[in-house]
């Protein structure tokens, strides 16, 4: 995992708050290698080889969410209000992660979420509001902290606007928009990542993930894991 005092030095461009499973678990490794990067150790991994698919049309179909790194938003990216520092905010997450009780997510499955393909919760599940409640308090507790919308310009394809609460049911974004490709290679994705992640165990909902943005368009970085109540 990042050092948390690697940015503190000079504030980054934006911060995230999601669920992300803890590195080196499985949960982080699946999702990592199948994004083809680790957010905690800063380095690439080798993807899987898909039968039928060009390693370049894999890369392209995730390159959205690998800059963001293996995690589901809670709140979406924002930049910090003048006047706050990396340690007001991180303070803040720390107390909400210790107001939270951790639980374990159902098992979840690949789906297509709009134009993506995503690991979802079963569409059945309770905790699909208790995760809701999550993310808005997340947002309430944060929002003094935030500073107002960036520029339209800097509103990045595929990145939730600032300030606002990431669109629910809760989901692991798998990859960015399909039409990239044509409709063979999108059923064989599906078809792969269904595979890949049926076996994935149970995750932990024991922390909340403090992502960062170094710079406009940088990979974001995982900063730390905050321990929620025992």
């Amino acid at each position: 995992m990042a050092e948390p005092q690697s940015i503190a030095a000079s504030a980054a461009h934006r911060y995230a708050v999601s669920f992300a499973p803890s590195p080196g678990t499985l949960g982080w490794l699946a999702g990592s290698h199948w994004l083809g990067r680790c957010a905690a150790q800063l380095r690439p991994l080798q993807q899987l080889t898909i039968d039928g698919v060009e390693a370049e049309a894999l890369q392209a179909l995730t390159a959205a969410p690998r800059r963001r790194g293996w995690q589901a938003p809670l709140v979406a990216p924002f930049a910090l209000a003048a006047g706050t520092d990396w340690l007001a905010l991180h303070q803040a997450v720390q107390a909400l992660a210790h107001g939270l009780t951790p639980c374990v997510l159902p098992p979840l499955h690949v789906e297509r979420v709009g134009d993506q393909l995503a690991l979802v919760l079963p569409s059945s599940s309770a905790i699909h509001s208790s995760l809701q409640t999550v993310a808005s308090t997340c947002e309430d507790a944060l929002q003094h902290l935030m500073s107002s919308a960036l520029p339209p310009a800097e509103q990045r394809q595929g990145d939730a606007p600032p300030n606002t609460p990431q669109p629910f049911p809760f989901h692991l974004p798998l990859t960015g928009s399909l039409a990239q490709v044509d409709a063979q290679t999108q059923a064989l994705v599906l078809d792969a990542a269904q595979e890949f992640f049926s076996d994935l165990p149970m995750l932990k909902f024991n922390s909340l993930a403090l992502f960062a943005e170094p710079a406009p368009g940088a990979d974001f970085v995982l900063l730390d894991h905050l321990e929620m109540a025992a």
